[in-house]
């Protein structure tokens, strides 16, 4: 009677693990990142936004260069042409500091909603593969000290990331 009771339970153990072991699956993070269409499209229209400031950046850091030459240089100078230089200077100094936390905080507000955006598309796009693949969860192969890579879904994962608009 033991043996069959043991028995039985074995077997029902076994078909619930068996009914709830679907899988998982891993994907790389990191390279789904890089190969983002939406990511390299974001970046592009970035760069494209703070070029002009980018732009004035280095046009008035050659200048502050140039104005600094001509103070060392120009030792001989009068106190008023001195003054004037210092003024030039602190005003153009002002100048590309400000720009240069405008450039900063453009760049990450556009960071933050990028992750933000980027952050929805992948969990979308892993509960789809977790779906059609029947999978229990996918985890990020960064997470997983071992794994077998047939159940890498990392390419698998990068379509429907660049899929989703």
């Amino acid at each position: 009677m033991k043996k069959i009771f043991g028995g039985t339970a074995l077997l029902a153990l076994m078909s619930i693990s068996a009914a709830h072991a679907a899988g998982y699956g891993v994907v790389d993070l990191e390279k789904i990142v890089e190969q983002s269409a939406y990511i390299k499209q974001q970046n592009n229209s970035m760069q494209q936004q703070i070029q002009p400031q980018t732009a004035k950046i280095e046009s008035l850091t050659k200048e502050l260069e140039a104005l600094q030459q001509r103070a060392q240089q120009g030792a001989k100078l009068a106190d008023a042409e001195k003054a004037k230089m210092t003024q030039q200077y602190q005003t153009k100094l002002q100048e590309l500091n400000a720009l240069q936390q405008k450039v900063q905080g453009t760049v990450e507000s556009n960071i933050q909603a990028l992750n933000k955006t980027m952050d929805s598309r992948i969990k979308q796009a892993a509960e789809q593969l977790r779906k059609e693949n029947g999978l229990d969860v996918v985890l990020n192969k960064n997470s997983a000290l071992a794994y077998d890579p047939k159940y890498d879904l990392t390419d698998k994962m990068i379509q429907k990331v660049n899929a989703i608009k």
